[in-house]
This record gives structure tokens, C-alpha cells and sequence, in this order.
């Protein structure tokens, strides 16, 4: 029995009744109505967001928030990812196993009861401060109200909130599309407008028979939603008003010109221009080999989904020139601070010590990117030899069966051919980029024996290796085999050697002593407590980043020109859908039965739309609603000119990118031939 809330209690500081295009603003404490709306929009897992749209728990979504599961739930015989995968009774619907939805209950304000914590020395400021303060305020809310308690701080620690939430741990998987209409475009649309997915996918909630959460059981029942939201197929028009909720992940719009001349001038490119190489490396593969493709199917989605952020972030910082548009903030706040001692006592220089800290760890952290992103996410089996050499250092029967499991699975998902290539490439790129004096001592012995000749160093440490042999991979994983004699005997694999973790604390302590106290985490703290202080002081209306919370945006739908001389309508249609189509193109490759229904549908008929809604990574699924508080589509994406949202709103070009409810009724109707799903939908 979950205790009574007195009160659906929403918090918005500073932003009652605002209107305007930019903020991902705390749900306000509106009226009844909006908080029933509020009630409709789910968090999956914190990662996507999702909104219920039928009395018997039907959850839309999008496609990639639901692609890891679809990936998940197929297999060689039953390719969901490619074929699609349609329900088509209630007992056909897969339980995806480890999924839960969150459904938000409420939300206090706990500043107060943390202040008296760290005030009475029950919590000391620190590394570990938030998780310890989370064990206390989480554990306290979960008794008082029955709900899982989550602690978020605004403000980087400014503020404080406590979400409750009913979770939810039996979701089925209802239907989805086949990725070649869900991910039309891949990786090269991505980002950009206009775009032409069929980017959704529906789920269901299962409960107890009594309508309590409850793990998955064949008993359970649809959840019997009270409040769910209505779709309108009336559509838009430029200029109707838009509403977003959802669970936007993370913003730093208080990002100071340090950290964005950090990221433009060290992290960014080494990320980009190795995820981009490994990225060819992997797609070559894809492309040759069916079973190749769908193995990397879903690993490969997400690294170009990163790497496009990335990428256009990295643009757009330099377009937008955002690291100047923070220091003109900057001096906004040395004027205020100047203004009163007493301010200036307080807070002193925050932002001229971070960007000596920043210039004092570049080089460091140089040298720790390329050994992350050539190293330790290099290949898909370092994860293999780094727990093996754990363990063989420290054996232990029972994490026996843990190692080999995981390990099983890296194995399962991976190629061995795709794993060599990404490998001899990551060796060069680490010992091209990295100071020598980096280098552990495998890896200096190593560059002493072959120097720069990198083919025959990768034919020594990977084809030296059990982890590139498929009859010594069979052995490990074989359960009748001795592991401890099996690591014993291997203890000096060169592969295992060369990627034993423990030499990751070099680069950590480079980065360490590079930095005086306070460290860069400690003023990146004063600062943000300096802005908002100055924002409230000039009544400026400050809002807080983004941190996977529940938030709401206002903004309409609205054309783009992303450039001179370019003009982009606010909608894309099937007559461009069918433009792209190329059979010869895995990307653009439309299924043959939604091309055949596309040539009989009103050319016409709008895909995608676009609105200037604020939104990032967690919105994902998104509903977006119309001034009644009815759907009219799902977020799915940004525009790339949108991409220095992440650090400064760009209000001229910001844009959400969404499919059209309207599109996704036609597929369920014309496609999927889904009339239980549409009946229940009530079109």
C-alpha cells in the first residue's frame, strides 16, 4: 500500500508562468489538468522517455529508446531489428527482461532537511557526499511514501529534490517497426532536417491481478491507467503552440569558457576522429557480412549516435562561438561581483582559477583520452582480458561464473576479424598520440621490440592471444574446464598484459597532479553558485540544468534556415520519403511493403515536423502536445545546428525534430495491419 501524498507537489523555482522557447523547466504546480498531463509521460529506465496512451498501459516510445530490447528479443531465426515485430494478440507481447518504467508520483523540496545533514556533520562534503546523502534522504522518502525515492540536486547543489515514483518491472514488448523505417536515414540522416523515420515503438506496462507493480509473472495484467493522453490527427500549423515533457539526461548551460575551450580544443577532437575511423572500420564489416551487421547492429547505433552529437557539438561550439558568449557572462559576473565586497569576498574569482586549472590538466588529459578511447574502448573484448587478468590475480571460485558469463557475452557479440582491425588501429593511434612516459611497462616493452612496425606488434599481442583463438575461447567458456589452471597457464598472455588495467592510475594521477586544490570540480561549484546568485540578484529567471528529472518546454512549430540562403519547411513528406528510397543503400533501403503502401498514400501526408522546443539525449520519445494537451507527435531528434544547446541555447536555430502521430497511425494501419493496437488507441 503506497501512503497517501497530500498533494501532487511539483516544484518550479523562478519560473511560474514562463513561456518561452528555452528552459527545461521543473514541472510547475499548475492546475489539476496539467498535472494529470504530467502523470501520462514515463521515464524507461532514465534513459528515453515514453507516454501512456491507452487505459490498459499501452506506452509509445521511440524506436531507438526500444532498439537495444528489439536487438535483445531477436535472434538469427526471428530478426526483429530487421523485419519489425507486431503483436498480434495480447499473449504474443515479449517480456524484455531488466526493463522498468518509472511513473513520477511527486516531487519535494529537500534542500533544508540536506542543509541540516551537512550542517550537523552527518554528511562531509567530499566525493562521496551526494551518494551518502542519497542513501539517507532516498531511504527516508521510500519508508515515509511507499514510492521509489530518487535525490537530485539543481544548481550543483543549490538545491535539492526528491522524485517519487511507482516503478514498474514487468514491460512487454508490443510492436515495432523494422529499423529501415524506424532508423530511415541511419546514421546519415542523423541530426539532420529534414528527416523521413517512422521513429516508434510501443510497449505495455504489466501488473499484479490487484494492479500493484510487480515483477513478470504469466498472471499479470495490463496496468489499468486512469489518465492517459489522447491523440489528435487534426495536425499543425507554423506557429501552433507546442508543449514537450520528458526526461531530458543532461545539460551545462552554466559551462564555463574554460570547459569550452577544453572541449573544442583537447576532448572533442581526439573523440571524434577515432569514433569516425573505428566507425568505417566497423560499417566495412557491416556491409560485407549479414551476420556481421547483426551482430553490430546495435553497438553501432549508439557509437554513431554518439558520434554525430559529438561531432556537430564540436561544430557548433566554433559556429556559435560559444566559449566567447561565456565570457561575456563571465565579465557580466565580475561587474556584480565588483559591485559589493562583500560578493566578491564570498565567491572570490571562480572563473579565472578554472581556466587555470584547465590550461594545467590539458596535456594530461590528453594523453588520458587517447588511452581511453584507443585502450580501454578500443575493442569489445578488452572488457575479456581486463576481468581475466582481475581474476587471475586475485582468483576467486566465486566470481568464476560472473567472468565467464560476461565474457560469453562479449564473445557472442562480437567478430573476431572486426575486433583485429579495431585493435591495430587503436594501437597505432595510442602510441602515435601518447607520451612515452604514459606507457606502462608492457607497453614500453613492447615499443622497444617492434617500434613503429605495427602489424607485426598486433600479430604479437592479438594473434599471441586465447582471446583470438576460437578453440582456447570454447575451452574458457567450457564450465568442465579449470579456470584457475586454465589463467594460470595463460598469466602471461600478451594480450592480457598488455590491457591489465592497473595502468589506468597513471593517467589518473597525471590528471591529479596537474591540479591545485581547489580542484576543477570544487570551482566548477563556486561558479554555478556565483551565476545563479547574480541571475536571482538581476531577476533573470535562472533555471536548472537538465539531470534526467521530469521537465517541460514550450516553444510552436517553426521553419529553420540553418544557413544563408537556405529555408527549410517545418514538416517533410512522403514524397520525400520516397526520394530517398535507394534499393542499392542499406540506409535509405525502404522495406518492400512500406514502399508499395507509401506509393498508394497522399504524397502529401506530413513524416516529420519540427518545433523550437528545447530539449536533449532523454527526450527521446517525447510526447509532443498541442494546446489542448493532446499528441501530436513524438521527439526523436535535434537538428545539428541545435547541438550547442548542450552548453548555450541557440534560439534561431535550436529545433526538436519529431515524426508525425498522424504517420505513425498510417504505418499501424496501412503496414502493420495493427487494428487491435489502433482500436485501443481510439483511430
Amino acid at each position: 500500500m503506497k501512503r497517501t501524498i497530500s498533494s501532487f507537489i511539483m516544484i518550479l523555482a523562478f519560473a511560474s508562468g514562463a513561456l518561452a522557447d528555452e528552459g527545461m523547466w521543473m514541472a510547475p504546480s499548475a492546475g489539476k489538468k496539467t498535472a494529470g498531463l504530467l502523470e501520462c509521460v514515463v521515464s524507461i529506465d532514465f534513459m528515453g522517455t515514453g507516454s501512456l496512451v491507452s487505459e490498459r498501459g499501452l506506452v509509445i516510445t521511440n524506436h531507438h529508446v526500444a532498439y537495444g530490447d528489439v536487438f535483445a528479443l531477436g535472434s538469427k531465426e526471428n530478426n526483429y531489428l530487421e523485419n519489425g515485430f507486431w503483436a498480434s494478440r495480447q499473449e504474443d507481447e515479449i517480456p524484455i527482461p531488466g526493463r522498468s518504467i518509472q511513473i513520477l508520483k511527486g516531487t519535494v523540496d529537500v534542500t533544508a532537511e540536506v542543509q541540516a545533514l551537512i550542517k550537523d556533520g552527518t554528511v562531509k562534503p567530499g566525493v562521496m557526499m551526494m551518494r551518502r546523502l542519497s542513501g539517507l534522504i532516498e531511504s527516508r522518502y521510500k519508508e515515509k511514501t511507499g514510492y521509489e525515492a530518487s535525490l537530485s540536486s539543481a544548481w550543483r547543489g543549490e538545491k535539492y529534490y526528491v522524485s517519487l515514483y511507482e516503478e514498474y518491472n514487468d514491460i512487454r514488448l508490443v510492436g515495432a517497426p523494422p529499423s529501415r523505417v524506424g532508423a530511415f536515414g541511419g546514421d546519415i540522416d542523423n541530426w539532420e532536417w529534414p528527416q523521413h523515420k517512422g521513429d516508434f515503438a510501443l510497449l505495455r506496462i504489466y501488473t499484479a491481478p490487484d494492479g500493484s507493480p510487480a515483477k513478470y509473472a504469466p498472471e499479470n495484467i495490463p496496468l489499468n491507467s486512469k489518465k492517459y493522453l489522447k491523440i489528435s490527427l487534426k495536425g499543425y500549423r507554423e506557429g501552433s503552440k507546442t508543449t514537450i515533457i520528458g526526461y531530458p539526461g543532461s545539460t551545462d548551460r552554466y559551462a564555463s569558457s574554460a570547459k569550452v575551450d577544453y572541449m573544442t580544443g583537447v576532448q572533442l577532437p581526439i573523440q571524434t576522429s577515432i569514433r569516425g575511423t573505428q566507425m568505417e572500420i566497423i560499417k566495412k564489416w557491416m556491409d560485407r557480412d549479414p551476420e556481421v551487421r547483426r551482430k553490430y547492429s546495435n553497438h553501432f547505433f549508439g557509437l554513431s549516435n554518439a558520434q554525430e552529437l559529438y561531432l556537430g557539438e564540436l561544430q557548433c561550439y566554433k559556429r556559435f562561438k560559444v566559449a566567447d558568449a561565456k565570457r561575456a557572462v563571465e565579465a557580466q559576473l565580475d561587474e556584480w561581483l565588483d559591485a559589493d565586497p562583500a560578493r566578491r569576498g564570498r565567491w572570490g574569482d571562480p572563473a579565472g582559477l578554472l581556466q587555470e586549472r584547465y590550461n594545467a590538466v590539458g596535456a594530461p588529459q590528453k594523453n588520458a583520452q587517447y588511452f581511453r578511447e584507443c585502450i580501454i574502448r578500443g575493442t569489445r573484448l578488452e572488457p575479456v582480458a581486463s576481468r581475466t587478468m582481475i581474476l587471475a590475480k586475485h582468483f576467486s571460485e566465486d566470481r568464476v561464473d560472473g567472468v565467464r558469463n560476461s565474457s560469453a557475452r562479449n564473445f557472442a557479440q562480437t567478430d573476431l576479424r572486426v575486433e583485429r582491425e579495431l585493435f591495430r588501429y587503436g594501437l597505432e593511434t595510442f602510441y602515435e598520440n601518447v607520451d612515452p612516459q604514459m606507457f606502462g611497462p608492457y607497453q614500453t616493452e613492447m615499443r622497444e621490440r617492434f617500434g613503429s612496425d605495427y602489424d607485426a606488434m598486433c600479430a604479437f599481442l592479438w594473434d599471441g592471444s586465447w582471446i583470438s583463438n576460437p578453440a582456447k575461447i570454447q575451452e574458457f567458456l567450457d564450465r568442465s574446464t579449470d579456470m584457475k589452471a586454465f589463467l594460470e597457464s595463460n598469466i602471461n598472455d600478451p594480450l592480457m598484459l598488455f590491457y591489465d588495467d592497473a595502468r589506468i592510475l597513471k593517467y589518473n594521477q597525471a590528471i591529479g597532479a596537474a591540479q591545485k586544490d581547489p580542484d576543477i570540480g570544487v570551482l566548477t561549484r563556486t561558479y554555478t553558485h556565483a551565476m545563479y546568485a547574480m541571475q536571482l540578484d538581476k531577476k533573470l529567471n535562472p533555471y536548472p540544468d537538465a539531470n534526467s528529472t521530469l521537465r517541460i518546454n514550450y516553444g510552436k512549430v517553426r521553419s529553420l534556415q540553418p544557413r544563408d540562403a537556405v529555408s527549410c519547411s517545418y514538416f517533410s513528406t512522403v514524397a520525400g520519403l520516397l526520394e530517398k528510397h535507394d534499393p542499392d543503400s542499406y540506409d535509405f533501403c525502404l522495406p518492400a511493403d512500406m514502399e508499395a503502401a507509401l506509393r498508394k498514400a497522399p504524397q502529401s501526408m506530413h513524416v516529420n515536423f519540427i518545433t523550437d522546443n528545447d530539449s536533449t539525449g532523454g527526450n527521446s520519445g517525447s510526447p509532443v502536445l498541442n494546446s489542448r494537451g493532446e499528441l501530436i507527435g513524438l521527439l526523436f531528434d535535434g537538428n545539428k545546428e541545435s547541438l550547442a544547446s548542450e552548453m548555450l541555447f541557440t534560439p534561431d536555430y535550436n529545433r526538436s525534430v519529431n515524426v508525425d502521430i498522424r504517420f505513425v497511425v498510417w504505418i499501424l494501419k496501412e503496414v502493420a495491419h495493427f487494428d487491435r493496437i489502433t482500436a485501443e488507441l481510439g483511430v
